[in-house]
C-alpha cells in the first residue's frame, strides 16, 4: 500500500520543483522545511479539525515553513467546498495575515479554463491536498522574485508545451 503524502511529495519533487512552477518552493524543500501529512479524518469536521491543529503547531513553532494535508479520496465538487471552510477557519480562529491557502487535487481545473487544458496540472497532483502557507514567507519571496504574474505565465506555455 502507497503512501499518498509520499506520492504528494514526490510530484513536488519531480513536477513543482523539477519543472520550476514554484520557484518558491525549492528552498524549503531542499532544507526539509515542508511538512506531508495525510489526514486520518472522516469527513469535513475531522479534516478541518487537523488543519487547525497544525495551524496551531506552526505558529507556536517556526518550522516547518509550510505542511501539506493530502486528503485521500475526495472527489473535486467537495474538495472545493472543504477548501472554503478550511479559509472560513483561517478567518474564525484569528489566523488571517498568518497563514494562506494552496489547493491541489487531481481533477484541478482553473476559472475560466476548460477541464483538458493542460494549464490545470500545474495544480493536479496525485491526491487532494491543501497547503499551509506562511504569509510572511510569502510575502518575502514575493517580494524578491518581483513580477509573480510572470510565473503563472511561465507555468501555463509550460504545461501547454509540454502536452503537444
Amino acid at each position: 500500500m502507497t503512501d499518498p503524502a509520499a506520492e504528494v511529495e514526490a510530484w513536488v519533487r519531480e513536477v513543482v520543483v523539477g519543472l520550476g512552477l514554484c520557484p518558491f518552493a525549492a528552498a524549503p524543500m531542499g532544507s526539509g522545511g515542508v511538512r506531508f501529512l495525510t489526514s486520518g479524518a472522516d469527513g469535513d469536521a475531522e479534516v478541518l479539525a487537523e488543519l487547525f491543529v497544525l495551524m496551531q503547531e506552526m505558529h507556536a513553532e517556526p518550522s516547518p515553513s509550510t505542511m501539506l494535508l493530502v486528503i485521500p479520496g475526495v472527489g473535486w465538487d467537495a474538495f472545493l467546498d472543504l477548501v472554503g471552510m478550511a479559509e472560513g477557519l483561517i478567518e474564525v480562529e484569528g489566523y488571517e495575515g498568518v497563514f494562506q491557502l494552496a489547493s491541489f487535487h487531481p481533477d484541478y481545473v482553473f476559472a475560466d479554463v476548460d477541464a483538458d487544458d493542460p494549464a490545470n496540472h500545474t495544480n493536479r497532483a496525485p491526491h487532494p491536498a491543501i497547503q499551509i502557507l506562511r504569509v510572511d514567507e510569502v510575502g518575502r519571496a514575493v517580494d524578491t522574485f518581483g513580477d509573480t504574474d510572470a510565473i503563472f505565465e511561465r507555468n501555463v506555455k509550460l504545461m501547454r508545451d509540454r502536452a503537444k
